[in-house]
């Protein structure tokens, strides 16, 4: 199984709890820089938005039903994130809660489960009931 399918079934799996988002960076083994012999497609470095977008196309076909954005030309998520070449990350209330190790050794989907299952079962054994009297 591809890590993108991983996620999409993670994502899946989780839905009812967290919404999920890829966000496609810049590319990491473009085929007209540091190559990559078991890279699926060969995507040239993005010298505009428009080649980030055709790429992510090529990325979201490979996850239909997840939402899949892309980063602007400045990389300001990728900076902001730390995610080059590809990182998981929960966050909650505009805090990160998750932040996994930096791929592809540190990226950990059984990690990102773990944490999304115990969460659901703090939700479980947390319900508040309201009662008007």
């Amino acid at each position: 199984m591809t890590r993108l399918a991983a996620f999409q079934r993670v994502a899946s799996q989780y839905a009812d709890i967290a919404d999920s988002l890829l966000v496609y960076i810049e590319e990491a083994h473009p085929s007209d820089g540091w190559v990559s012999s078991d890279a699926p497609y060969q995507i040239p470095r993005h010298c505009c938005l428009e080649d980030r977008l055709r790429a992510a196309q090529l990325m979201h076909s490979e996850v239909p039903g997840c939402t899949v954005v892309v980063d602007d030309m400045d990389n300001s998520s990728n900076a902001a994130y730390g995610a080059y070449f590809e990182r998981l990350y929960i966050v909650r209330d505009e805090r990160v809660v998750y932040q996994g190790g930096r791929g592809p050794e540190g990226y950990n989907i059984s990690e990102l489960r773990n944490w999304l299952e115990q969460y659901r079962n703090d939700l479980d054994n947390s319900r508040t009931v309201v009662v008007h009297v």
